[in-house]
């Protein structure tokens, strides 16, 4: 959430940031709602502190002078109320959109509206050539049977897959050398729950404006979460941090579910967009001077993961109309994948500055008084897009696929075969 008094004081800034970001919303209206809600409550605490007042003076009083105290005290009570309900309207009507306005959106994030629009800020390593006819993931893991889309789609419908035998083992060793690199760096690992209540996803800014991603169990006020981000950031609600322990990092180990709305036929081939998949995710809690130097280092952290499976991958700036409703800044990395003869984002990172420190009132302890952290996020391992890079960019003219030299460690053999 954003801090009102951007509103308030600095109207033409927040203008100007959600034009950035294609949002259309009437400000002068928004302004006019807080200044009514605003003053129907400083009223109805004017009204208050006179009744009090009054009634303090009724013990000393007697007769008719009494009785009309009394009364007075009576009207103003009733008053009191009907003032306090018109400001409780009025701050439902002003949340009603404040809490859906997205993050000020930071000067230098891309220019744009959409995906396409991300400048590219560097690239490594180069797409490779074959000298042979090359396979897609789902062509390469089904004739070496570690993949299987078809039966997944009997047993659970589009959009899943059947990781098996050695694929399985390479999912495996993806997430422990990342654990592994992540823990060398400071990060605490984390395997959280995956069911949250909504305050939960309120609190990291993905309702209400992404609730048709989410999906629900009703029966049980929960919700299943899109990313470890949502419970990492929720872990530490309504708490107050000495500035000495910060920054804190972590590591979030989790399966992850979208409903993928509005991708209907889109991205539909193997297991690149799917309902569920698995992730290691970072996410740190910075003083806000550190944040911008915090996105450094977790892009770099993610660039070091991925160079170290000799992936051909470029770095964009993301265009401030693509950004999620959090994220005043976001870097994506994109793996070539040979199949589509194109860079796909397999990771990304984001710094979502107070936004989401305000909504779930997590602070700490500065020179100045307490003041809201600045928190970043970033995909260390998405593991089914980066199997994908993997079988793709590594396979062989037989058919099989070169395991990288990072991994063989972690898997006990150096080649994805029968």
């Amino acid at each position: 959430m954003i801090d009102i008094a951007y509103l308030r004081d600095h109207r033409s800034e927040l203008a100007a940031s959600l034009e950035r970001r294609g949002v259309d919303v009437d400000l002068d209206e928004l302004a006019n709602l807080d200044s009514q809600r605003r003053r129907s409550r400083f009223e109805a605490e004017e009204i208050r502190a006179k009744q009090k007042e009054i009634g303090k003076s009724i013990s000393s009083l007697s007769g008719d002078a009494k009785q009309s105290a009394i009364a007075a005290a009576g009207e103003l009570a009733d008053r009191y109320k009907t003032l306090l309900t018109s400001a409780d309207a009025l701050d439902e009507e002003f949340n009603t959109t404040w809490t859906t306005l997205p993050n000020l959106t930071d000067p230098s994030a891309a220019d744009g509206l959409e995906e396409e629009d991300a400048i590219e800020v560097s690239s490594h390593g180069t797409p490779p050539e074959f000298a042979f006819e090359a396979k897609d993931h789902v062509e390469l893991g089904s004739a070496l049977g570690v993949l299987d889309v078809e039966r997944a789609a009997k047993v659970s419908g589009s959009r899943f897959g059947f990781i098996l035998g050695k694929l399985a083992i390479v999912e495996f060793a993806l997430v422990r050398y990342t654990m592994d690199y992540l823990m060398g760096h400071g990060f605490t690992p984390v395997i959280p729950p995956v069911l949250v209540r909504e305050s939960a996803l309120y609190g990291t800014g993905f309702f209400p404006g992404d609730a048709e991603q989410v999906y629900s169990i009703p029966d049980d006020d929960l919700y299943l979460v899109g990313t470890s981000e949502v419970p990492i950031a929720a872990f530490h609600g309504d708490e107050i941090f000495e500035s000495s322990e910060l920054p804190i990092r972590y590591a979030g180990y989790s399966t992850c579910f979208r409903r993928e709305a509005g991708t209907y036929g889109k991205d539909t081939r193997g297991i690149f967009r799917v309902h569920q998949f698995d992730k290691v995710e970072m996410f740190s809690f910075v003083e806000p001077e550190a944040s911008q130097s915090e996105h450094d280092f977790l892009l770099a952290r993610e660039e070091e993961l991925i160079q170290g499976l000799e992936l051909p991958y470029r770095v964009v700036n993301v265009a401030a109309g693509d950004l999620g409703s959090s994220a005043a800044k976001k870097y994506d990395i994109e793996a070539w994948f040979p199949s589509q003869n194109r860079y796909r984002e397999v990771t990304s990172t984001s710094n979502t500055t107070d936004y989401q420190a305000r909504r779930l009132k997590i602070r700490y302890r500065g020179e100045s008084g307490n003041q809201f952290v600045h928190t970043l996020n970033g995909t260390a391992t998405a593991v089914g897009r980066t199997l994908i890079a993997l079988m793709e960019n590594h396979q062989l003219e037989d058919g099989t696929v070169r395991i990288p030299d990072a991994l063989v460690p972690y898997t006990g053999f150096d080649l994805l075969d029968r």
